[in-house]
């Protein structure tokens, strides 16, 4: 009884220190940056932002609560203590992988409910802006080297490729060296990918597309063994 008493009491002094303007809504507390006081009638109700989230005056939403990266908190430097588990550290938010040599994946956090997120091939997470940027931005220490080799060995090549144009090609395209109908893409120009065309095409270098096997030089005759093994259809009675 004694501690609700106390906890009312401070609850009271914080709405009689804050003086509500002349208009009704949501004002920022001046200290605490995921505290708020809600007006009506000139009268402050305290309220809080769910467990990692931060108030924001700014934006025109009805509910004024956003991703720290999102918001420009100045002196309101204070926060609610957090309300973390095994994987989130507050219990909304974006949160690097808890393996410090994971940079390449992290955990959206809802009411504590954590989904693991893989950023785009060769991307590393930036928990100051909540996105995946390239490794040499993100500035992540200690990240494990990943295998950049597809299982037959093929690797990207170091050197940028481009284009007629002279642009820098973001997803190079490279043909298989004995197999007509597959190829490898390289995600962002490093991570290596091996795909094939459907049956009945080959990989064309000069298109960079899946083509017709007799536009491709080498690979006229490639589906030929396969037609000639199939059984002749039968007539009809």
């Amino acid at each position: 009884m004694k501690v609700f008493i106390v906890l009312a009491a401070a609850a009271a002094l914080a709405n009689a220190q804050f003086k509500c303007p002349n208009k009704d809504g949501p004002y920022e507390d001046d200290r605490q940056c995921d505290k708020f006081y809600d007006c009506k009638d000139g009268v402050a109700t305290t309220k809080l932002c769910p467990d990692g989230l931060v108030f924001d005056p700014t934006i025109r939403k009805i509910n004024k609560c956003d991703q720290p990266f999102n918001v420009d908190c100045g002196d309101r430097t204070e926060l609610q203590p957090p309300k973390p588990n095994n994987l989130c550290p507050r219990r909304n938010g974006f949160f690097a992988h808890p393996d410090p040599t994971v940079c390449n994946a992290f955990y959206n956090c809802i009411e504590g409910e954590a989904v693991e997120v893989k950023c785009t091939a060769g991307l590393h997470f930036d928990e100051y802006s909540g996105t995946c940027v390239w490794p040499d931005a993100a500035g992540r220490q200690g990240c494990a080297t990943q295998d950049k080799k597809t299982k037959d060995g093929f690797e990207c090549p170091k050197e940028q490729v481009v284009d007629v144009q002279g642009q820098i090609v973001a997803h190079p395209k490279f043909p298989h060296p004995n197999d007509c109908q597959r190829f490898y893409v390289c995600l962002n120009g490093i991570e290596p990918r091996d795909l094939g065309c459907q049956v009945g095409e080959v990989y064309n270098e000069e298109t960079q597309r899946c083509d017709a096997p007799e536009n491709v030089r080498g690979c006229e005759d490639w589906y030929k063994d396969a037609e000639e093994a199939a059984p002749a259809p039968k007539g009809r009675s």
